[in-house]
């Protein structure tokens, strides 16, 4: 299952992520998304976990979840 998390403060790193995640199951691959000009986060994120109750279990505990001061949002990627 494909989650995108959204409103990543511009410093959190892709290893952050995936530390995170880890907490609920497997992470597959996590794809930070960057500017193209400056290299910089663009504050967003997909994660993909292979177990689909892992997934919701990352979903259900990490939604609104605080990380860096950002209060994050995490949901199901439509494809």
């Amino acid at each position: 299952m494909k989650l995108l998390v959204r409103n990543l403060a511009r410093t959190t790193t892709e290893q952050e992520i995936v530390t995170l995640f880890s907490a609920h199951g497997t992470v597959n691959e996590c794809s930070l998304v960057l500017d193209s000009e400056t290299g910089q986060s663009k504050g967003f994120a997909f994660v993909e976990m292979a177990d689909a109750s892992e997934a919701n279990s990352a979903l259900k505990s990490l939604h609104h979840t605080t990380v860096a001061n950002n209060k994050i949002r995490v949901k199901r990627a439509q494809d």
